[in-house]
Parts: C-alpha cells; sequence; structure tokens
C-alpha cells in the first residue's frame, strides 16, 4: 500500500466501502480527460499514469498509481465535475470501484473523517506542487533530475553500486514526466552516463551518484511522503 499509509484507520475503512470491482487492461484508459467524473478508483493490482494533454501534442505525466493508491479524488465536492486527468492502464489489473456522490455524502456526515480526507488532499496537491516547482524553477534538466530523484524515492532499490530503479520506463515515458521531448531527455541520460552519475542496462537505470542530481536542482531534502511520483 501506497497513498493510504498516513491516514487514520476510520477513513482507510471507509474508503474500502466499494461499490463494484472493475477489470483494467494495459493501454486502455480507466478515465479520460474531461469525462463526467462520477466515480473515484483504489488501485487493487497493475499500474497507472496519471496525465495532462498539452495543447501541442505533448503529455505531462504528474502521478504514477499502484496498489492501494487511490485516483479520481480531485474532484470531490465539485459539482458537474470533469476528470482533469487521463489515466492511462501500464499495468493490466483491478480497481476498486468508489461512486463520489457516496464518498461525499459519508464525508459530509463525519466532520472528522472529513478533516482527516483533507489533510490527505492537502498532501496530495502538495506533491503536485513541488513537481510543478521543479519544472518551472529547473529547466528540462532539473525536471529530469527531480523527476529521477522522485522516481528512486518511490521504486528504487539499493544495490552495491548505487540504486536501481525497479520501474521499467522508456525515454518517452521520462520525457512525458518532464513535459519535454523524447529526444530532449535521450541526449541529458546521455550526457549522465558519459559523466558516470547512471548506467542503463535492458532499460533499467541505475543511479550510481545521487547527490550530484540533488546538488544540481539544488534539492531540499524533502521527506519522501512528498518527494515522490505516486
Amino acid at each position: 500500500m501506497h497513498s493510504f499509509t498516513d491516514i487514520s484507520l476510520d477513513l482507510h475503512e471507509l474508503l474500502k466501502t466499494v461499490h463494484h470491482v472493475r477489470k483494467m487492461e494495459k493501454g486502455s484508459f480507466l478515465f479520460q480527460e474531461g469525462a463526467p467524473a462520477e466515480e473515484l478508483y483504489i488501485i487493487k493490482r497493475g499500474m497507472l499514469q496519471l496525465s495532462k494533454c498539452i495543447p501541442d501534442g505533448r503529455e505531462l505525466t504528474l502521478r504514477i498509481c499502484s496498489e492501494g493508491d487511490l485516483a479520481g479524488e480531485a474532484n470531490l465536492f465539485t459539482p458537474s465535475a470533469k476528470y482533469y486527468l487521463s489515466a492511462k492502464v501500464t499495468e493490466s489489473g483491478e480497481v476498486a470501484v468508489i461512486l463520489k456522490e457516496h464518498l461525499e455524502e459519508q464525508l459530509s456526515k463525519d466532520h472528522d473523517l472529513a478533516v482527516e480526507f483533507m489533510k490527505w488532499m492537502s498532501l496530495q496537491h502538495l506533491k503536485t506542487q513541488t513537481k510543478f516547482r521543479d519544472l518551472v524553477l529547473h529547466g528540462k534538466k532539473g525536471a529530469l533530475y527531480s523527476i529521477l530523484i522522485r522516481l528512486l524515492n518511490s521504486y528504487g532499490r539499493e544495490v552495491e553500486d548505487g540504486i536501481i530503479l525497479d520501474l521499467p520506463l522508456t525515454n518517452q515515458e521520462l520525457a512525458n514526466f518532464c513535459g519535454t521531448s523524447r529526444e530532449v531527455v535521450n541526449r541529458l541520460l546521455s550526457d549522465l552516463r558519459r559523466a558516470g552519475i547512471l548506467s542503463v542496462k535492458k532499460g533499467i537505470i541505475t543511479i550510481h551518484e545521487l547527490n550530484t542530481l540533488k546538488t544540481e536542482i539544488d534539492c531540499e531534502n524533502c521527506s519522501r511522503d512528498i518527494c515522490c511520483i505516486e
């Protein structure tokens, strides 16, 4: 479990009150930007990428959702809500479906639960804000460095010569996280490989000099609850 580890037991139980379970197939969309938002989803198995389409055709991926994560929550208590992100399935699995109307009703009845949910939502917004900050302040190179650090905090595994990223990603997927092109990411990764800061083997990235990445973006060493990709 990822996103629900820092909430109260009562709220955890409420979010497990599901209407039904839905299968999701790799390559499909659980929901798409602009569609009516009537449901929320808890990932039981599989993985999603939540992305925003940019007018020039590029994608900006803001978040990865995996087992235990909640998706679609930003539309609560919004009349005639629509999804503002698209959720693409990157690993087949299934989700528990929560009706937005039901969750709103339960939260409106229990103020303590509502406060707990507001605290949790505030943390999710803070994660998004810090990602945008890195994109705006540090340019394309800094954006890539920031995303690599966040990915390591979420999916990193320490090995003898560094930290391996246990999440295979294409250069295009990395580019989507940075809001840039695959060609730019190719060049930046090549520079990092030549400098010995990272290596790539069979699509798997290993970071050898994490502190170098942090220094380049004036890393504030935020807690992993904030500096992550979930």
